[in-house]
């Protein structure tokens, strides 16, 4: 299977004011070695992420290729790695169809890794994560980290549906694991 993991509020702390050093990125407890569980199992795995901080001024490329490299080093510390990021660095309010609820990045990350949406799984907090995962036919997880338990509070809609609801990352691996997200 393809993974596809959105970053803030899945993999590390999402902040109101953008993760905008390594400094600032504080990872989840229990994700890296989540993530390290899915790499021992032979996934694929491509981290999709919204960067409008970029879009916005607020830090540069070469800021968050620094916050991706100790994104990275805490994964592989673990034991895991993450085969591909896909950013979407643009501002709302100049939004491509790579940024989500735009299928975009999920669409470029299964063409690269010949996957079929059936073989793909996101993973995510926000409701345009799944929005995105079904515009790419993909099966859809959302966590209650993040964004994730007002995102289920404020109700899913009908048509997103099946989404399984995980407590955090290392739950929806489990769920991967015992193949329980919903088809």
């Amino acid at each position: 299977m393809l993974i596809l993991l959105d970053r803030d509020g899945v993999l590390n702390e999402d902040r109101s004011d953008f993760v905008k050093s390594p400094d600032e990125l504080v990872i989840l407890p229990g994700a890296a070695e989540a993530v390290a569980r899915l790499k021992k199992a032979g996934h694929e795995i491509a981290i999709v992420t919204n960067q409008s901080c970029i879009g916005r001024g607020i830090i540069t490329g070469d800021i968050l290729d620094s916050i991706h490299r100790k994104l990275l080093s805490a994964i592989r510390e673990k034991g895991g790695d993450i085969d591909a990021i896909y950013i979407a660095p643009d501002a709302p309010w100049e939004a491509s169809e790579n940024r989500k609820p735009g299928a975009g990045m999920l669409l470029q990350a299964m063409e690269r890794f010949r996957k079929s949406p059936k073989q793909a799984i996101l993973i995510g907090d926000a409701l345009r994560d799944l929005q995105a995962a079904q515009k790419a036919g993909c099966h859809r997880v959302l966590v209650q980290t993040g964004k994730g338990r007002k995102t289920q509070k404020e109700g899913l809609p009908h048509g997103l549906m099946p989404v399984s609801v995980a407590r955090d990352l290392d739950e929806a691996v489990t769920f991967v694991e015992e193949g329980r997200f919903a088809a």
